[in-house]
């Protein structure tokens, strides 16, 4: 089912040259089979490899790709940030652009679209290394108890989001807590969220820099800041929550997938 909505593919890139052609062009093969209309827009992050090259390469050859650059790496955060702004569909989704994410999980969130607010998916089997997961399974713990945010994979970058909820949520995360500053702030709002379990694949080419240390302390930076921040924070009065009620955000649906075409 293709759903009637236009959508806006956001790529967060930061050295991804050997990664960023087959993922845009396995996304401009899945994107028709979900969505009327769509654009991929191309975030390159300060990279400092041939990625600059491979986009506006990319660009040109498929109008539905565009390019965003930063002239100096500002973080996962602030990428995602340029690309929201730049993105023109009634949905912004994000996915990293590292390929271990298939763009045709993209189906198995499109039907959800049209009854939720966001669309999150979740790594059914997360394929990084052990320190990796040890790192990602305490800090959704930390946001479950700091923040109330009860989602499974919090840092999963594999999200769909109704455009209006973002545009006018003024993020402010430039790095790793991007991620929890939405959910945060979406659970102010009472916005409404289902889980959808997609596939996960390990890191093939390129280099990972989440579980670095000077990326985790300035995560832990960026955790005390959004925490003072969130203390002041009052969403616009059209998505306020009325006192007493229960964030449509805790009312939590998860959908577990099956093995199917990207499982081959």
């Amino acid at each position: 089912m293709i759903a009637d909505r236009t959508l806006s593919l956001i790529l967060p890139a930061h050295n991804e040259e050997e990664n960023l052609e087959i993922v845009v062009r396995a996304a401009l093969a899945a994107l028709p089979e979900s969505f009327v209309d769509y654009e991929i827009v191309i975030v390159n992050d300060g990279s400092r490899d041939g990625t600059a090259a491979v986009a506006d390469r990319l660009a040109e050859e498929d109008h539905h790709v565009r390019v965003v650059h930063h002239a100096q790496n500002r973080g996962y955060g602030a990428a995602l940030q340029s690309g929201f702004g730049a993105g023109r569909g009634e949905l912004l989704m994000f996915m990293d652009a590292d390929r271990q994410f298939d763009p045709r999980d993209i189906a198995r969130l499109a039907p959800h679209v049209q009854g939720y607010d966001i669309v999150a998916g979740y790594r059914i089997a997360r394929n990084d290394p052990a320190h990796r997961k040890f790192i990602g399974s305490s800090f959704n713990l930390v946001v479950r108890i700091l923040f109330g945010i009860k989602v499974t994979d919090i840092d999963c970058g594999f999200k769909i989001f109704q455009a209006d909820l973002l545009r006018d949520m003024e993020l402010q995360s430039p790095g790793a807590l991007i991620n929890t500053e939405i959910h945060a702030k979406a659970n102010r709002r009472g916005a409404s969220l289902i889980e959808v379990g997609v596939n996960h694949y390990p890191r093939v080419s390129g280099q990972q820099s989440g579980g670095s240390i000077p990326v985790m302390a300035r995560a832990l930076r960026e955790l005390v800041l959004l925490r003072w921040r969130l203390r002041s924070y009052a969403p616009p009065a059209r998505h306020a929550v009325a006192p007493g009620s229960v964030p449509a955000l805790t009312e939590l649906r998860s959908v577990s997938a099956q093995p199917g075409a990207a499982d081959k």
